[in-house]
């Protein structure tokens, strides 16, 4: 186990039930932020575990109250973003091709490239209060993961409005689609919630059927096309066009200064 979440860019992974569930806990102050070096930091912690033969799910939860707030908007700075693009991408392909389900547990916010993230989990645990959404459009900039894979995890016409608005949703908002797996009510573990729910679903299960079954259902979904030729197409329209205009500088910039944005509209 890494250093305790609570610290600057900290993971925690263990297991629980014995071996079959990983448990990985991510924390930053001001909101578990997704630096690059947090983002890095996921990706081991899952890479350590996947050749596991008895894992069966994985449970992935901000620490503090809060799933996360997103990706940097420091990050997202010219010099930076295309290094944060490929950071980023390299994660939620790691999450959505996990041998196992990985499951969100999603309480406070789930913003940006947080909810991007989540929206690569094969299950998602919503606190009722929770919030969701990819305001990216209003910095002047857009979401490549909503755009790549939105349409095949919530239906095409949410995904569209939530990325050409940057509108939050609550968690309820989202079953109906199938994106939230269950509600947990307010004073209810989120954790233990997921568990009873393992141990109903998934604990007599083979954990080899289990493998098998998950990479089937997401190359048969178009998960794997979604966030392959599909995903590229997107981070390089991201760096060719986004990077070079004036308003995905200006939007990024005036979020940073905490003033309004002066668009040009190019």
């Amino acid at each position: 186990m890494s250093a305790a979440p609570g610290q600057p860019g900290a993971v925690a992974a263990d297991l629980l039930e014995g071996g079959a569930v990983l448990r990985v806990v991510f924390g930053r102050p001001r909101g578990n932020v997704l630096t690059m070096d947090l983002m890095r930091e996921l990706g081991v912690a899952l890479d350590s575990h996947r050749d596991q033969p008895h894992l069966k799910l994985v449970a992935l939860r901000g620490s503090g109250g809060t799933f996360s707030y997103g990706a940097s908007v420091e990050e997202h700075r010219r010099a930076l973003a295309p290094a944060m693009l490929e950071t980023f991408h390299a994660l939620v392909r790691a999450v959505a091709s996990y041998p196992v389900p990985v499951a969100a547990l999603v309480e406070g916010r789930c913003l940006g490239g947080a909810f991007e993230l989540a929206l690569c989990c094969h299950f998602v645990f919503a606190a009722k209060s929770a919030v969701f959404a990819c305001p990216e459009i209003k910095l002047g900039v857009f979401p490549p993961v909503l755009a790549a894979v939105g349409p095949q995890r919530l239906g095409a016409a949410l995904a569209e409005r939530m990325l050409l608005t940057g509108e939050e949703a609550d968690a309820g908002a989202l079953v109906p689609s199938g994106f939230v797996t269950a509600l947990v009510g307010e004073g209810e573990d989120l954790e233990a919630a997921l568990l009873a729910w393992y141990r109903d679903k998934l604990h007599g299960l083979s954990a080899f059927a289990l493998r098998q079954a998950t990479r089937a259902a997401r190359s048969a979904a178009g998960m794997d096309a979604g966030l392959d030729e599909r995903l590229h197409a997107l981070e390089r329209h991201y760096c060719e066009q986004v990077l070079e205009s004036h308003d995905g500088n200006e939007g990024i910039e005036a979020f940073l200064a905490r003033r309004p944005p002066a668009w040009v509209d190019a």
